[in-house]
């Protein structure tokens, strides 16, 4: 199926802008936790539109995207007002709120019908992206900026043209403003930036984003590009203009690509296209599922390569102070029988290639014992983990034959030392031996 400049060309764009005005402004509603704002606005506007209906008499798309704009700074400030009031989280607030004014609207629809009026919102304001055909679409390129084509392209194009470059401009004159109300509210109205104000400022951006974008494309492909481009980007980094760029890059992705996938995919399998819109948000969510997957570092793969690495360097830390006991008690090396007697960690033979492999212990003979690196790491784990046997019986008060489980999870925990709360005592609470520190170097 080849693309066709009256009938693909401005669907395409809508969708275009759509996912990169959509996504840029969902990275500050997922940070502050309202990723559900998207969907309580295209809920809650349906009073607004049959209002302006019923006020106007008239079905103009003008009158009735203003009476949904208004309806969704409505719904903004309610929401704020009964998370306050209410002292509830905000998901409960937005939750109460759409509903409420959502059911208002259909009692609306309702006085419309009694009034005769034909008003279908799915129709007036949910849109679909193969509706934006160009009728007057030049034969080539050379016509395409003449009067007259000009005059043929979609408002819902000049709509978003203009919506778009508001977010875009907004979002980069108060990125320092917004970056600090997102993350620290009260700091950023210490420094003189109004969070209260800032906040009422980014949801009248959302929706305005919201509703221009519901024209064209319809309410479920606007819910998906607010979060899926902006959660997608926050699995990648931690940096917000990292963050920012890249749910722009693939909220482009997703727009380009699903459109395409509705398009030309299915052509080459003989079929007929499928919804632009449902494409689209089908490719955003599933690149959402790959970051789920795969990021580098929140990605579920990579948190379990890491639950895999910690629970075997473990189980090496576990072997080296067994046998570093072991020789404390007077016995030179430890059969594996013995070990395997008490063993209650990963299979025993892994863990003692995989220290024998680093270095830790020497297995040649039968018996294990340490070799000079393994026993200075079981030196530094016996030492934390007497020393917080004693911080757990002097600071905590704890039984001292009741810190023995909680002293062997935290001498794993390199980041902090004992010896800063307690000093250097040089023996525990049983009266054995502190080893000493040893200098790095």
């Amino acid at each position: 199926m080849n693309l066709s400049l009256g009938l693909d060309l401005f669907p395409l764009t809508a969708a275009i802008l759509v996912s990169v005005g959509c996504g840029l402004l969902g990275n500050f509603l997922v940070l502050r936790r309202l990723s559900l704002m998207g969907d309580a606005i295209s809920h809650s506007v349906l009073p607004g539109i049959v209002i302006a209906f019923l006020l106007f008499t008239t079905r103009s798309a003008g009158v009735l995207l203003l009476g949904a704009a208004i309806a969704g700074v409505v719904t903004v400030v309610l929401v704020e007002v009964v998370r306050q009031v209410g002292r509830v989280e905000s998901s409960a607030a937005i939750g109460v709120v759409f509903t409420v004014l959502f059911a208002l609207g259909v009692l609306l629809i309702e006085q419309a019908a009694v009034r005769h009026a034909d008003l279908d919102a799915d129709c007036l304001l949910y849109g679909q992206l193969e509706t934006l055909l160009w009728y007057g679409a030049p034969d080539d390129l050379s016509g395409l900026f003449s009067a007259s084509t000009l005059s043929a392209i979609p408002p819902q194009i000049y709509l978003l043209c203009i919506t778009v470059t508001i977010v875009f401009l907004g979002v980069g004159f108060l990125y320092k403003e917004l970056r600090i109300a997102a993350f620290d509210p009260l700091l950023s109205t210490s420094l003189g930036f109004h969070a209260t104000a800032l906040h009422y400022l980014l949801m009248i951006m959302v929706a305005a984003m919201t509703v221009a974008s519901f024209e064209a494309v319809g309410s479920i492909l606007v819910i998906a590009l607010l979060v899926c481009p902006a959660a997608t980007a926050r699995l990648l980094t931690d940096r917000l203009s990292v963050q920012l760029l890249l749910s722009v890059v693939i909220a482009f992705f997703c727009g380009i690509g699903g459109y395409l996938g509705a398009t030309v995919v299915p052509g080459l399998w003989g079929k007929d296209s499928v919804n632009a819109a449902g494409a689209i948000a089908t490719v955003a969510g599933g690149l959402l599922a790959i970051g789920l997957l795969v990021a580098p570092r929140y990605g579920s793969l990579a948190r379990w390569l890491r639950h895999r690495r910690n629970t075997s360097a473990i189980a090496i830390d576990d072997l080296l102070t067994t046998l570093y006991r072991v020789a404390e008690s007077g016995g030179d090396r430890c059969s594996f029988e013995d070990l395997k007697a008490g063993w209650s960690g990963p299979k025993l033979h892994q863990v003692i290639a995989s220290a024998s492999r680093r270095g830790m212990i020497a297995v040649e003979g039968g018996p294990l014992s340490l070799t000079p690196n393994g026993r200075q790491r079981a030196e530094e784990l016996i030492r934390r983990h007497r020393l917080w046997e004693h911080y757990l019986v002097d600071e905590a008060s704890i039984p001292a034959d009741h810190v023995h489980d909680t002293a062997e999870v935290l001498e794993h925990i390199e980041a902090i030392d004992p010896a800063d709360e307690i000093g250097t005592p040089n023996r525990d609470p049983h009266g054995k031996p502190i080893p000493p520190k040893h200098e790095e170097g």
